[in-house]
This record gives structure tokens, sequence and C-alpha cells, in this order.
């Protein structure tokens, strides 16, 4: 007797355990704490259709732990039962009961940032029972996310890193005061990412911080947590950084006098390499950023000129598609160079049009756009007509060099007021004189000399002297080693003629140019991967080496 006893209680115990654990489940899973969960299942629905079903409406008012429903009355019944389905309780539950003239309900005890459909049913009672209704059509609510918290901060002298707790609901939106206003610095689309950074910020400033969750429910209705407190941060002082590439150590350049100098007000010899015709696959190559750094590291050369044709074969003005691509290599070319602090020219490289004028409408969009994109940057420079000439019908500087310089250097104004501009003259960039009574108003533009050794001797080097002494401000921004056609007649000695007078004047240089084409004036042996190129002598050419010589010496 004692031990069936004993057995009947520990069945009891048993099953009393298993009640209290369902209890538990169902409490932490459907949040219902205070409601008793009676199964849609159990419902009677006898005589159904003999009762009109309640409509329900689109509007709700939402908090972060409530959904109120309303609905349109359903005359004489006696109440309405209320049921909800929700992302942590997938199953249709009764939450309610509200009389037959009552038309909302506030469902309570709910979770922040989460979605909940609603339901119900009509009924009378008949003989003292419940006779019940069809269910009406679901409503599709959510609840309020619940407000932010920023929870930590970290903090150099450029950068901030935030981070905040993880919320119910879609993302995170994150605000910055900004010139005395709040403002969107980041949307957050994805709920399980709760940091960002904010760079380029400035040492030693405070800024403000608050972020808020959002959500929706299943029709796409936005919704909105309350925002967190804000938080207030403070950048670390500047720290002192070496930064020996050339932009580092010299910064914006201008033009004094006869001369460019950088940010100290010292003279600055600009000095590189200009590639061929970015159009051409191959002679664009070499604007990868490991050719560059030889050029900078080996060569030490402080600028790379990118050659953008504008009339040739699949140049900027030939078609949309080649104004594009032409476009994305100066774009690479530019962020390479950056990356190194080296300066970059970006070349409107007129040769076949002759006239500047001819392309005068493509070069103000051209020019528009690369002055908006760079004009925070201190490495860019802009040559705006590379060499002018008489191939169609004479061409001077005051009838038409001058007005298209004009239109072109007031088109990069409106965004870049402090980067150098370089422009041609006349008979492809040898008619400096032309300019010397006749000079554009613009404080920081030079204007170009080209010359190829073998071609170009005692006379424009003369020309060149006495510009200079009447305080003409010069860059060199073409040279070859050889004669004027690029390709033969190869002249070392008058090479270094005009080196040692472009040393003595401090005048900048930049040779043509940086690839394998099978001809004279190319730095590098016809088949070297431009991509790649080796520092030393093995991949050069005599023009190549007797350069590369130069540079590293002076």
């Amino acid at each position: 007797m004692n031990v069936g006893r004993s057995v009947i209680l520990k069945k009891i115990t048993a099953l009393f355990a298993s009640v209290i654990a369902i209890g538990a489940v169902n409490s932490a899973v459907c949040d219902i704490a205070d409601t008793p969960l009676i199964p849609v299942s159990t419902i009677t629905a006898e005589a159904a259709e003999t009762i009109a079903a309640p409509t329900v409406r689109s509007y709700y008012k939402t908090a972060e732990r409530s959904v109120t429903i309303n609905w349109n009355a359903v005359s004489k019944v006696d109440g309405y039962y209320i049921y909800r389905y929700s992302e942590n309780c997938p199953r249709w539950i009764k939450v309610g009961e509200a009389k037959g003239n009552e038309k909302s309900f506030e469902s309570i005890n709910l979770l922040p940032g989460l979605k909940y459909n609603y339901k119900l049913k009509s009924y009378k009672i008949k003989d003292g029972k419940k006779v019940f209704s069809n269910y009406s059509q679901e409503i599709k609510a959510a609840t309020i996310p619940a407000k932010s918290v920023i929870v930590s901060a970290t903090k150099t002298s450029s950068k901030i890193t935030l981070v905040w707790n993880k919320n119910s609901g879609s993302g995170y939106e994150l605000f910055w005061l900004k010139n005395g206003a709040w403002s969107k610095a980041k949307t957050v689309t994805d709920k399980n990412i709760i940091t960002y950074t904010i760079s380029g910020l400035k040492p030693n400033t405070k800024y403000s911080f608050k972020i808020r969750t959002t959500g929706a429910d299943e029709n796409g209705k936005k919704l909105y947590g309350a925002y967190s407190d804000v938080r207030n941060v403070t950048t670390s002082a500047a720290t002192a950084v070496t930064d020996n590439t050339p932009v580092g150590q010299h910064g914006q350049l201008s033009v004094s006098g006869a001369n460019i100098v950088d940010k100290n007000g010292e003279k600055f010899k600009i000095k590189g390499m200009s590639t061929h015709g970015i159009m051409w696959e191959d002679f664009s190559d070499i604007l990868t950023k490991d050719s560059l750094k030889v050029l900078r590291d080996d060569w030490k050369c402080n600028t790379v000129r990118i050659a953008m044709y504008t009339e040739e074969w699949g140049g900027y003005t030939t078609g949309s598609s080649y104004a594009t691509q032409a476009k994305q290599k100066v774009y690479t070319g530019v962020k390479n160079a950056t990356e190194l602090g080296m300066y970059v020219i970006i070349d409107w490289h007129i040769l076949s049009d002759g006239n500047p004028q001819t392309h005068q409408a493509e070069a103000v969009q051209f020019f528009t756009e690369m002055s908006k994109k760079y004009k925070d940057q201190n490495n860019v420079i802009y040559e705006i007509c590379n060499e002018p000439n008489s191939n169609r019908g004479n061409v001077t500087w005051s009838a038409n060099i001058k007005p298209y310089a004009i239109k072109i250097i007031s088109t990069i104004r409106k965004y870049d007021s402090n980067a150098l501009i370089i422009c041609g003259t006349g008979t492809w960039s040898q008619d400096i004189h032309d300019v010397l009574n006749n000079k554009l108003s613009d404080k920081n533009t030079v204007y170009a000399l080209h010359f190829y050794a073998n071609t170009h001797t005692d006379w424009l080097r003369n020309r060149l002297r006495d510009c200079y002494n009447k305080g003409l401000p010069i860059l060199v921004s073409e040279f070859g080693t050889c004669d004027a056609s690029g390709n033969g007649g190869f002249n070392e000695y008058q090479s270094k003629e005009w080196f040692k007078l472009l040393d003595s004047l401090k005048i900048g240089y930049i040779n043509w140019s940086a690839c394998g084409k099978n001809e004279t004036a190319s730095a590098f042996k016809s088949g070297t991967n431009l991509k790649v190129i080796k520092s030393g002598e093995s991949q050069l050419t005599q023009s190549g080496k007797l350069v590369r010589s130069w540079f590293r010496a002076h």
C-alpha cells in the first residue's frame, strides 16, 4: 500500500512539473504572462455563418510594448474575441475580449520592434452559449523599436567609432550634429551591424551623435524607435606624422614670380614621367600603383602626367563610350598617385585637333567634372591644352589659345581655387614668347614649353631663358631625348644641355614617355610589362636609362 501511494505521488509530481514547464515556455516564447492562452481550435464555431464578422480598420496605434487595433462595430452582437499571431509566438492565440459596443482593443505586454498580426470574431450569447462569426480579415501591425543606446565610442585624431546596442527591428539610423543641425551620417540596413566609423574628422574637436532603431510592419509602414541620449565625443589631438612622400613634404604648389613653389614658399622642381595616350590599352598600364611606386622610389619622380588624347582614335571626343573609358583611367591614375603621395597632371592632350577651341564645349564639361571631384586634393594639376598648333589653320595665342584658356580656367576656378594650371602655347607649345605681354590673369597658371632634344636646341633654350628672366612662369610639361617625331635621333648631349639649364632655373620637366611603344622616345623596351615595372635599368631603352639616371642624381 505504501509503495502504491509513492508511485501515485511521483506521477502527480511529474504531471505538475510538466504543466509548470509548459506554462513557462508559453510565457517566455509568447510573452503573455497575464492572459490565458486559449487555442483557436478549442473555440466553438456553431452557427458562425449567422453572425457578421467585424471589419478591422487598417489604422492602428503602436508603442514600444503595445498595439491598439480598431474595428467597425457589428450591430446586435454581445462581444468580440481578439486573436494574435507574432514573430516570437508563431501560432494564433486568443489575447483578449471586448464588449459588443466596443470598437478598439489595446494588446499589451508586447516586445519592442516585433511584428504582430491580429484578427477578430464576433459572438452572440444564445441559450447561455457563445455563438461565433467567421474570422475577420487580418491586420498587420508592429511595435515601435526600443530606444537605442550608444554603449561605447573610441576615437583618434581623425576618426570616431561608435558601438550601440542591438535591438529588434530592421536597422539603425545614425545622426550627427553638423553646422548646428542634426543630419543623417549613416543608414544601417542590417540589424546585426551595431558599429560604424566616421572618418575625416578634425583633431581635438567635439562631435555629437544620436541613433535610433528602424522597423516596419508587413505592409512596409516605417516605424522608428526613440533617439538614444546624445553622445558627445572629442577627437584626440593631432599627432605629428612624418610623411616623406613628395606631396607630404611639399603640399599645395603655387606660382611665385617665374617659379613654382611649395607650401613653404620654396622653389619646387616638378620632375616626372608622362604616360603615352591612355586610350590605347597597353599605354595606360603604367598607372598601376606598383609601377608608379617604382617611378617614385627608384626613378625619384615626384609627378606623373596622364595624357588623355582628345581627337585621335579612341580619344575623349570620339564617342561617349570612349569618354567614359578615358575618365575611368584618369580616376585610377589619380587615385594611385594620390595614395603614393605623388603629384598628378590631368592632361587634355590636344594634338591633331590643333585649335583648342575645336572641342571647347567638351573641355568645359570635362574640367567641370574633374575640378568638382578633386577640389579638395592638393596634388592634382590641370593641363588644359597640350600642344596648340596650326594643323587646322592659323592658331595664335591672342585669337584662339588665350580665349579658350580664360573659359577653361574660369570653369576650374568655380570649384578648385588653388590647383596649379598648365596652359599650352602656340606651335606645339614652343611659342612661350607670345605670352610675355599678354599673360592670363590667373595667378596660379604656368605656361607649357615642349622640346625634343635633337630638334629643339640653343634657339629654344635661349627663348626659354629670356622669357624666364622677364618673369614668365614656365613648366616643361613634355620633353623627349630624340627628335620631334619621337622616333629617331636620340641625343644625349642636347638632352643634358636642357637638363642643366632647367635645373639652374628650377624649372620642372616631364619626360615623354613611360611606355613600351617601339619608338625612340619610349622609356621602356617593347614588351615590358608596364603593370609591374622593375627597379634598375634591365627594362629600359637608351632614353629611359638617361632620364632615370638624371632624375636620380638631380
